[in-house]
């Protein structure tokens, strides 16, 4: 039984955690022509406070409920009053294109509006993460839009550092778990990206964060937590590549290797709270 605010926006369900609000919800998306979820964690504050808003965009095959559910950020946004928001990865639905493999089509969107057939129709999901989404935050939620950060992980971690790079006035923080730091160094850019946007690589580079550093984009400050165990390192994520285009661009950036670390929520939550903590920092 889903219950409505009057606004087309359905919550789908809140429960009461670390003395805040974790909701999940649903409203009908313009951008992708689809329904979409997304959750929102609203610390308790005072009548007519608004908080600073921290987005994290999730990996391939996820949707809005594992971070939800195992990201463990809720203690840290209580300590520093933070709204933690969660969208899906890409749109659903039977009349959604999809792809048999995990890393193309649903579960899959990349963060890109898709120019090619079929996926251009509903595979928007920039402009719903730029541009839709934020302004039904603004308005639902006690949130302050001045004060935005992004973080997110592998896929999301890419989404992530693109948005901000692109949208630097926006954000004023950016971090990532191991985020795939060049879809045009990486079989998985390469499958997504041609498959969304076409063979021209050159209008991949909006959408690889090297190439935009090295195209002049530039944010205050960078966080990058990556596991040293994770086995995606070597052939997908290629961290290195991140290292090497901040420091020639003098982009300030703290890039940690994590010992022993997978690619899991297991990593994540380790180092969510210290996250949370540096664009707490930020958006003060």
């Amino acid at each position: 039984s889903l219950d409505t605010n009057g606004d087309g926006m359905e919550i789908v369900s809140t429960n009461r955690s670390h003395d805040g609000t974790q909701g999940v919800y649903k409203h009908q998306s313009s951008e992708t022509g689809t329904e979409m979820t997304f959750s929102v964690f609203v610390p308790e504050h005072a009548e007519g406070a608004k908080l600073p808003v921290l987005w994290y965009l999730s990996g391939l095959t996820c949707t809005h409920a594992n971070v939800t559910e195992k990201g463990e950020f809720r203690a840290a946004c209580v300590e520093h009053g933070v709204i933690f928001v969660a969208p899906d990865t890409s749109p659903r639905g039977d009349d959604v294109p999809d792809d048999e493999g995990y890393d193309f089509g649903k579960g899959a969107g990349f963060y890109v509006d898709a120019t090619q057939e079929p996926w251009a129709k509903h595979f928007r999901m920039r402009s719903y993460i730029e541009k839709e989404l934020p302004a039904l935050i603004a308005e639902q939620f006690p949130a302050d839009m001045a004060r935005q950060g992004m973080t997110g992980h592998s896929m999301g971690g890419h989404g992530a550092l693109t948005i901000a790079l692109r949208n630097p006035e926006r954000f004023r923080s950016v971090s990532a778990f191991s985020p795939i730091v060049s879809p045009l160094a990486c079989s998985w850019g390469d499958k997504a990206l041609t498959g969304y946007i076409g063979p021209d690589r050159a209008a991949w580079r909006e959408y690889d964060a090297c190439a935009l550093i090295e195209d002049g984009a530039r944010v205050p400050d960078l966080l990058v937590d990556q596991g040293t165990g994770d086995g995606f390192l070597a052939d997908q994520l290629k961290t290195y590549l991140l290292s090497d285009v901040c420091e020639k661009a003098g982009q300030p950036a703290a890039i940690r290797m994590q010992e022993g670390y997978d690619h899991s929520y297991y990593f994540i939550s380790t180092f969510m709270a210290e996250h949370v903590a540096w664009h707490a920092k930020r958006l003060k």
